[in-house]
């Protein structure tokens, strides 16, 4: 049976413990897989086309490598991502069931909740930074419409001028107003988003080979490394670069995969959205980063600042909104759904998806995101901390649902507070999963703080590989081989 309650059918768990379920956690119903391959592939495009993305893809090319090595670095860290999306995606995918239900697979009806959090906190902060960085936008907008509100941003209120808290406020609402009106809504914004930024970024692309000639058009925009080792060493610190920028992506892509049409449409619609789209966007940026230096005589890597350079009043509002949904889509994708369900599995009998992105959003103003992205110490640290606790817990889910389970479930069991039940473990906490947490969590971040602050050689981005290697390996090492093999119940096989 499926209930109706919400925007999307979903399947009734009978005898399911009200602290373990609500129709936001509850398995999608067959009727509710509705995201076909272009759902999927616009979901990517939404992640990767923000201010973001842009500047990150841009910053490859400044790493000392010929134009052919980072698209071979990226070719590779791009196509890591692609296969581990898919080994993440497929429990959600076959089960139809969100991340924080997942996570009770491997720590637990209880322990899931600790996962989930980690994941909520790094999706509310960045929502939080991602929020600023559109209100930004906002404000070149209003200053190009209306020069005289330029006097409203010489004063400071906690760090923002007024025009500055009108446009953050401003945005903070609109997007609360889109992404509050369910998961439909939603799939139907994204599937606008990312279409709409290729558009610009091609015009934009196409203007600037028309300003700067051809001659502008370079993948090499910083000399080469001296040595064939050290550009060894380059192209894999930048593939390894690829893969952290996805890592929370890594752990909450069956949020999106649940509603997936079938495996099929999943790894076309990563294909297409990942690799193909990565690249793309990736070879689009690199071409109006390196026409910035003939035309500006600088090379500028913030796609705001560009239309604003350009000086034409059209440009500037058609880039500023476009650059403004950019961030909306990317808001969406990586920051705002997974909180919302992490926050209703906390109390599912009194927050449902809709209430936790309300709560996502309130706790992303009290992050105060424009003290925290003016701040590199606050940055490190938290990337540190909680970036390298991400790695650890995807190793420990693959490891157990992949070689522990089996990739068999017994879906009742992940609704059910009875100690026969599987997931249910030792007081509904897995502690074999809690164990290899904190010890592969300690080590990666404790690797990437003492890297981080000059103590030890700096591992980077490297923190998430060794996490994810030591958690699935330190799991697997306390799992037993022998599981009781059950009857698969669920929907969407």
């Amino acid at each position: 049976m499926s209930s109706n309650s919400g925007d999307v059918p979903t399947l009734i768990i009978t005898g399911a413990h009200p602290k373990l379920y609500n129709h936001d956690l509850a398995p999608t119903a067959p009727e509710g897989r509705t995201w076909g391959v272009f759902s999927l592939f616009a979901m990517w495009m939404s992640d990767v086309h923000s201010v973001g993305g842009y500047t990150f893809a841009a910053s490859l090319f400044f790493l000392g490598l010929t134009g052919w090595q980072v698209l071979i670095s990226m070719l590779v860290g791009i196509t890591a991502v692609y296969f581990l999306m898919n080994l993440i995606g497929r429990p959600s995918l076959r089960y139809g069931i969100p991340f924080p239900v997942v996570a009770r697979i491997s720590f637990g009806v209880m322990g899931a909740n600790l996962a989930a959090m980690v994941r909520g906190v790094v999706g509310i902060v960045w929502y939080g930074v991602q929020t600023y960085f559109a209100s930004k936008a906002v404000q070149v907008l209003i200053v190009t419409l209306m020069p005289s509100a330029a006097d409203l941003t010489h004063n400071s209120i906690a760090g923002l001028s007024t025009l500055a808290w009108f446009s953050f406020l401003f945005m903070w609402l609109f997007q609360l107003l889109i992404f509050l009106s369910g998961m439909e809504r939603i799939r139907r914004f994204i599937d606008f988003c990312g279409p709409v930024v290729y558009v610009v970024m091609f015009a934009l692309a196409t203007w600037m080979l028309w300003q700067a000639g051809f001659s502008s058009l370079s993948l090499q925009l910083s000399p080469p490394a001296a040595t064939t080792a050290a550009t060894i060493g380059v192209m894999a610190n930048a593939a390894m670069l690829i893969v952290a920028y996805f890592s929370a992506l890594l752990l909450n892509f069956g949020d999106f995969a649940r509603f997936g049409k079938d495996e099929r449409a999943m790894k076309t619609g990563n294909l297409l959205g990942l690799p193909v789209n990565f690249l793309v966007f990736s070879i689009i940026t690199v071409i109006v980063t390196a026409g910035t230096l003939k035309v500006f005589g600088e090379a500028i890597m913030d796609p705001v600042l560009i239309v604003e350079k350009i000086g034409n009043p059209f440009v500037v509002v058609i880039g500023s909104i476009t650059f403004i949904v950019a961030t909306m889509g990317i808001n969406i994708v990586a920051n705002f759904v997974s909180p919302a369900y992490d926050i209703s599995n906390l109390n599912p009998q009194r927050i449902n998806f809709r209430l936790g992105g309300l709560i996502t959003s309130i706790l992303s103003v009290l992050v105060c995101p424009w003290l925290f992205v003016a701040s590199p110490s606050a940055i490190t640290l938290f990337v540190s901390i909680f970036g390298s606790a991400l790695g650890p817990m995807f190793g420990i889910m693959i490891a157990d649902y992949y070689l522990v389970k089996k990739e068999i479930v017994v879906l009742e069991d992940l609704y059910t507070m009875s100690p026969a039940g599987e997931f249910h473990y030792d007081g509904g906490w897995n502690y074999k999963a809690l164990i290899a947490l904190a010890v592969s969590g300690t080590l990666s971040i404790g690797l990437s703080l003492a890297g981080a602050y000059g103590l030890i050689f700096n591992v980077g981005d490297w923190g998430w590989l060794i996490g994810a290697t030591a958690g699935g390996l330190i799991y697997r090492a306390l799992s037993k081989e022998q599981r009781p093999v059950s009857v698969i119940v669920g929907a969407g096989e």
